[in-house]
């Protein structure tokens, strides 16, 4: 009972302190750090990345043994000592100039003698169809500007298609659409009391 004072309560940590890692503080050597014991500087050595020369590791890491044996295969490249330069500027050059001739031609209001368009052309072989005489031929002929020798010529390899009414089919299909399928025949004029008229289809 006595006059004593008593002693503040010890208070323990509700905690226990974590110890820091064994990596804490650490860092990745350096080239300055000292080699380990026992460490030869060899062993720490890389490869160079590049070389000023060809040297015998580099001409080994080239080498294609697939592409060789492809190459072997094939065996030596045979040359034709008897092939012809292509002049592609020649070709070229043509090429242009028959153009340009072409859109001069087809500037001009009167076309040349014997020169005639595709459409005109065909007009030309389709009236040609038509004609009875010699006379109808030639006057056919000199509408177009054309000799009737050099439309007899051209007539014998080109002509418009001819179609008869009897021989054009129609076929509605299962969607509604129409299908129009005709044959074409070649016929030639018949040119009275002419002993080379003619007239054939295929």
């Amino acid at each position: 009972m006595g006059s004593a004072s008593s002693k503040a309560a010890r208070t323990l940590p509700k905690s226990v302190a974590k110890l820091p890692p064994s990596w804490a503080g650490a860092r990745a050597p350096g080239l300055t750090d000292a080699l380990p014991a026992g460490a030869h500087e060899s062993q720490t050595q890389r490869p160079p990345l590049a070389s000023e020369t060809r040297n015998e590791a580099i001409e080994r890491d080239a080498r294609d043994p697939q592409l060789l044996a492809n190459l072997s295969r094939l065996g030596p490249v045979k040359v034709d000592h008897h092939m012809q330069t292509v002049r592609t500027t020649e070709y070229v050059n043509q090429a242009f100039r028959s153009r340009a001739q072409s859109e001069t031609e087809a500037a001009l209001t009167r076309m040349p003698k014997n020169r005639l368009l595709a459409a005109s052309l065909a007009d030309l072989l389709e009236e040609r169809r038509f004609v009875t005489t010699r006379g109808e031929l030639e006057e056919l002929a000199g509408k177009y500007g054309v000799d009737v020798e050099k439309l007899e010529s051209v007539a014998r390899f080109v002509n418009s298609p001819s179609v008869d009414e009897k021989d054009i089919v129609r076929v509605v299909e299962s969607n509604g659409d129409e299908v129009v399928t005709m044959m074409a025949s070649w016929k030639d004029p018949v040119i009275v009391n002419d002993p080379n008229a003619r007239i054939a289809s295929g």
